[in-house]
């Protein structure tokens, strides 16, 4: 269906949020209320979805997100059939929170692993939970015993970005791969929490000199909104491209094209756990229709 409709005949990789449910309630999670919800993949319709996307639209990478994955009582599983049966690249985007166990279970069949933090020590804490950021490091330092390649993401915010190089540099010593900034969005606990906007867009431009300044040997990836000028108002879906990079969907089944939709309720298409079909459910609000532009990344 989202050929027929978009064009679109390969998806390189599909973020899966495997459940709403978390055992954080970050300032800015975009997921907002729904963090109470009790939708959820079972583990069928994970091995469903994954094989439908793999065989249909070319999918060669999964992300497994939440909410908490490692809250899902069948990750190991899911993890095993997406490696061992279809071959997927598969990395986990986790708040790294006492995995340490589990981690160590499903090792042989993950890729990389991803912490969330949002600055160094107190900063981090205030944002997410009390203790988050040392779980997070311990985490890390579990995975690199492993053998497991790792890397962080951060929303950047008023009250964090003076300490992305800081972290960066930690992130480095801890021996992770990449971190990726994205731009904060006014969703889900971020749109009660105002206060976390970077008013000042030439903030930005700054936070990329200090980064290419810095002679790092992590990699730093960015949403390319991070810059004084934003990202370029292009939209992929409406383009009509023949392959794009990534597609989310979350555990109600709503699929979505663009990173800027995710939170907004703007997806076309929804994914029928009941009938392992994708179905196009267009509407005045849709991210086709609104031509919602997709988070372009590049490197500082």
């Amino acid at each position: 269906m989202i050929e027929e409709v978009t064009g679109v005949r390969r998806i390189r990789m599909l973020y899966l949020q495997l459940l709403y449910r978390c055992n954080f309630t970050c300032l800015h999670c975009f997921h907002g209320e729904r963090l109470q919800r009790a939708d959820a993949f079972s583990l069928q319709e994970v091995i469903n979805l994954l094989t439908l996307m793999h065989h249909r639209y070319g999918t060669e990478a999964v992300t497994l997100l939440g909410g908490e994955p490692f809250l899902h009582k069948d990750l190991p599983q899911a993890v095993r059939y997406a490696k061992q049966q279809l071959g997927l690249q598969v990395e986990i985007c986790t708040n790294g929170y006492r995995i340490e166990r589990r981690l160590t279970e499903i090792t042989p069949y993950l890729d990389f692993l991803r912490v969330s933090l949002e600055g160094i020590g107190a900063t981090n804490d205030q944002i997410r939970k009390v203790g988050s950021y040392q779980g997070a490091l311990s985490a890390l330092s579990r995975a690199r015993e492993l053998g497991v390649h790792t890397g962080a993401t951060l929303t950047v915010t008023s009250r964090n970005i003076h300490e992305v190089l800081p972290l960066a540099r930690t992130l480095q010593d801890f021996g992770a791969r990449q971190l990726k900034l994205h731009c904060l969005r006014s969703v889900g606990n971020a749109a009660d929490h105002p206060e976390l906007l970077v008013t000042d867009p030439t903030a930005y431009t700054r936070l990329r000199e200090q980064l290419q300044a810095a002679d790092l040997a992590i990699e730093i990836v960015l949403d390319e909104d991070l810059s004084a000028d934003g990202a370029p108002e292009t939209c992929a879906p409406a383009a009509g491209p023949r392959e794009i990079e990534r597609i989310e969907v979350d555990p109600r089944g709503a699929l979505t094209m663009s990173c800027k939709a995710v939170g907004k309720d703007f997806h076309a298409f929804w994914y029928d756990k009941l009938t392992d079909r994708i179905h196009h459910r267009p509407s005045t609000t849709d991210e086709l229709t609104l031509a919602v532009p997709d988070v372009v990344y590049g490197r500082a």
